[in-house]
C-alpha cells in the first residue's frame, strides 16, 4: 500500500483546471475532460476550478468527485443561478465578480492546466502565463492540446518568439501534451527556465 501510494503522489497537492463551459463538437474534449479526471485522482491532487457543472467544467470536476478527490468550486455570485451554471459538485466558494475568481482559482492552486475552451478560458490561461512571465508566481501551466485544438496559439507563441514579443526562455513557461497523462508527467518534471520581470518577493511585498 505504501509503495502504491509513493507511485501515484504528486508534488502537487491542488490543481486548477480552466476549460469550456461548453462540451464542444467533438467527443475527444469530453473524453479529454474525463481522463484528466481520473488523472487527478489517481495522482491524489484536488482539484480547483471555476464552479458549476455544464460543459468540460461539469465533467472534470463531477469525474474528480465520482473519484473520491476534492473539488473547489470559486464563483462569482451573479452566476451561482443554477439554471446559468448547474450545480457545482464538493466545496463552493463564492465570489463578488471575474477578477476575484482568477485571483482565488491561483491562489488556492499549485499548478494550472487548460482543456480545450472559447473566450474565458483562453483569457484565464493568458492571465497566469503572464503572471509567470512577470515573475508572480512560478507555478506550471500547461495545455492538453487535444486533436490539436492548441495548435493555433502554439504556433502564434513561437511567431512572437521569432519576432521579438517574447523571450525564448519565456516560451518555455507553456507546456503542452496530447494527453492528461503526459501533460502532468511534464508539469511534475517542470523547472522555470526565465527570470521574471519583478521578483515574486518583491510583488508580495508591494500587494501589502
Amino acid at each position: 500500500m505504501e509503495e502504491n501510494k509513493a507511485v501515484n503522489s504528486s508534488r502537487f497537492k491542488r490543481v486548477c483546471v480552466f476549460c469550456g463551459s461548453s462540451s464542444g463538437k467533438r467527443n475527444s474534449y469530453r473524453d479529454a475532460a474525463l481522463e484528466l479526471g481520473k488523472e487527478l485522482v489517481s495522482k491524489r491532487m484536488d482539484l480547483v476550478y471555476g464552479g458549476g457543472s455544464v460543459g468540460l467544467m461539469g465533467f472534470v470536476s463531477q469525474e474528480v468527485h465520482r473519484g473520491g478527490g476534492h473539488v473547489i468550486g470559486i464563483i462569482p455570485k451573479p452566476l451561482m443561478n443554477k439554471e446559468i451554471t448547474g450545480e457545482t459538485v464538493g466545496e463552493v466558494k463564492p465570489v463578488a465578480d471575474m477578477h476575484q475568481r482568477k485571483a482565488e482559482m491561483a491562489r488556492h492552486s499549485d499548478c494550472f492546466i487548460a482543456l480545450p475552451g472559447g473566450y474565458g478560458t483562453l483569457e484565464e490561461l493568458l492571465e497566469v502565463i503572464t503572471w509567470a512571465q512577470l515573475g508572480i508566481h512560478d507555478k506550471p501551466v500547461g495545455l492538453i492540446n487535444v486533436d490539436g485544438y492548441y495548435n493555433f496559439l502554439l504556433t502564434f507563441l513561437d511567431k512572437a518568439v521569432d519576432d521579438g514579443f517574447i523571450k525564448p526562455s519565456q516560451r518555455n513557461i507553456v507546456v503542452s501534451a496530447p494527453t492528461a497523462r503526459e501533460l502532468v508527467q511534464k508539469l511534475e518534471e517542470y523547472v522555470p527556465k526565465h527570470v521574471g520581470v519583478v521578483a515574486k518577493a518583491m510583488w508580495e511585498a508591494e500587494q501589502l
